[in-house]
């Protein structure tokens, strides 16, 4: 590759109407498309989650417990299919803007082995990106060795992709500021944590299982330790709130922006 890529992750609750089923923020993801044209970045791989098209499928048909019986084929094929519509709306929004974008299926790649990547053949995201096109991939039901199939997370998907492409920065956008100290849609005492690295973020990571206390930002708890790996390997990573204008823009043009920067030291 000419250049490090920057790794960027939409979380589903940032693109889609999670309380409605099949239903995409459309507005954000036209912002989105707007905002990564006008930054203009010249080696990009962009991951997004499922929000209210893959999870409530992938839940109703039990895919991440593995084959059980047949009649969860369909179920996987659903949640895919669910997956492979909310990558179509995201890339149409990319190409109206003029970026070269090329909708890309991690089952198509990807092997897990009790729900953790096995196998990646990560050699077409590296061709795609010598071309100049932009691989937009996905949160995906795939295959897995020992349980049949599994659901491989877009966190999971990103910090391998991180570490094997050398990327130069993660920045992921949600819905909520960056990291706090506790959910602050719930807790309005919440405190915001703008920079930390790795040593404090595993301590907090310590503390909240001891303490069971609410997940951070919920489901952000889970999030920030699959990419863990990614940050022991140097991977300077951002997390910005992507439902508000040009956050991601100033994300992507290394400029300041409201949200938490986590670093290996």
């Amino acid at each position: 590759m000419k250049a490090k890529p920057i790794i960027l992750k939409f979380g589903g609750s940032a693109i889609t109407r999670k309380e409605k089923l099949l239903t995409a923020n459309q507005s954000v993801i036209e912002n989105l498309a707007r905002e990564i044209a006008e930054a203009s970045v010249s080696c990009l791989v962009i991951v997004h989650g499922g929000g209210s098209f893959g999870h409530p499928l992938a839940k109703e048909y039990a895919i991440n417990e593995g084959f059980k019986n047949p009649s969860q084929n369909i179920g996987f094929s659903k949640t895919h299919d669910a997956m492979t519509m909310l990558n179509r709306l995201i890339v149409q929004a990319l190409i109206q803007h003029n970026i070269p974008a090329v909708g890309v299926a991690p089952s198509s790649f990807v092997l897990t082995k009790s729900g953790r990547i096995e196998k990646m053949d990560d050699s077409i995201i590296t061709k795609l990106l010598d071309m100049g096109f932009v691989p937009v991939l996905f949160g995906d039901a795939v295959l897995d060795t020992d349980k049949g199939f599994a659901i491989l997370s877009g966190d999971q998907l990103v910090a391998k992709l991180a570490i094997n492409l050398s990327a130069e920065r993660i920045i992921l956008g949600v819905d909520v500021d960056g990291l706090f100290t506790s959910d602050p849609k719930r807790n309005s005492s919440a405190q915001f944590i703008a920079n930390i690295t790795l040593e404090k973020l595993k301590r907090m990571h310590s503390w909240i299982e001891k303490a069971k206390v609410t997940d951070v930002t919920g489901g952000m708890h889970g999030k920030i330790i699959e990419l863990i790996p990614a940050i022991e390997h140097g991977v300077r990573t951002i997390i910005v709130n992507a439902t508000k204008k040009d956050n991601v823009r100033k994300a992507l043009c290394n400029e300041k922006v409201v949200g938490t920067v986590i670093e290996k030291e």
